[in-house]
């Protein structure tokens, strides 16, 4: 039996997921490790993971697959499928290069809604060296990455305002 990468999973609708994917890449990188992030439907580069690539050196390397606009979560395009199938592409190329950690962000939605296929992405983690953590965030995860994932978090919001604007350094 083959020695298969570890797999932490971030699910949920609350705020979070992403952010504790980018914690877990500052902790790889303080160590001297590597990072790669691939981000599905996340296509701005304006937000501050995307910005501080330079700052934090060679080691962490984030890659966006999407458009800056939002997707149709209920009629996604054919643009934003193809964008996906690309990201989980560039994904083998990443895992090949063996990080200390992959994160790949919003797979876990990029699923649900259709833009990808679950069994594509389990052929992915089969992929993945065992030397390799991989982290999978974004809402609604099916049972069957849960069921895949070694670790499993559900973010759940207990309380926020009614109406909150998206804050620089905080949200985004």
């Amino acid at each position: 039996m083959t020695k298969k990468a570890l797999v932490y999973l971030w699910t949920g609708t609350g705020a979070g997921k992403t952010t504790s994917a980018l914690g877990a890449a500052l902790r790889q990188l303080g160590h001297g490790h590597s990072v790669i992030i691939v981000q599905f439907m996340k296509g701005r580069k304006y937000v501050g993971e995307y910005k501080i690539q330079k700052k934090l050196g060679p080691n962490y390397k984030i890659y966006q697959f999407g458009r800056p606009e939002w997707v149709d979560v209920l009629h996604p395009s054919k643009k934003d499928k193809a964008l996906a199938r690309k990201g989980l592409q560039f994904a083998y190329k990443a895992a090949a290069q063996k990080p200390n950690l992959l994160v790949l962000d919003e797979v876990n939605y990029a699923v649900a809604i259709g833009l990808l296929p679950e069994e594509d992405v389990f052929k992915f983690l089969d992929a993945v060296p065992s030397s390799t953590v991989v982290y999978l965030t974004g809402r609604f995860a099916t049972l069957r990455l849960l069921d895949r994932a070694d670790f499993a978090n559900e973010v759940v919001t207990l309380k926020m305002p009614a109406k909150i604007v998206p804050r620089k350094g905080v949200d985004y």
